[in-house]
């Protein structure tokens, strides 16, 4: 019963009982700011990878505040895009990439997946 009446008012507010993809977002918490940027000794910035872990080649750069959008997950690893901050114009990389960056250092809220 109760389960049926959760199902209801889900279906009676709009609202979808799995989570979809971008309904996730954040922002890149823990790394050193902007000013601290230093590429080759990896200070300053998030890297955004081909896939999750360390292994993938690396194809963009968040900053510290960057918004982020998530859409999936592996183990500690989320598959974001840039939404808005520094990632959009990146010292080194794509502007406004879609890739894989490490948990430890988003901060995210809303139905993640």
């Amino acid at each position: 019963m109760f389960r049926t009446i959760t199902f209801a008012l889900i279906a009676a507010l709009g609202l979808s009982a799995a989570a979809q993809a971008g309904d996730c977002t954040g922002n890149v918490v823990g790394v050193r700011p902007i000013s601290q940027y230093n590429h080759a000794a990896g200070n300053g910035f998030l890297a955004m990878r081909t896939g999750p872990g360390s292994r993938y080649q690396q194809i963009s750069e968040l900053y510290l505040g960057d918004e982020i959008s998530v859409w999936g997950r592996n183990g500690n690893w989320y598959q974001v895009s840039c939404m808005s901050g520094r990632c959009t114009n990146p010292l080194w990389g794509q502007p406004s990439a879609n890739g894989w960056v490490y948990g430890k250092y988003i901060s995210i809220g809303g139905v993640c997946p």
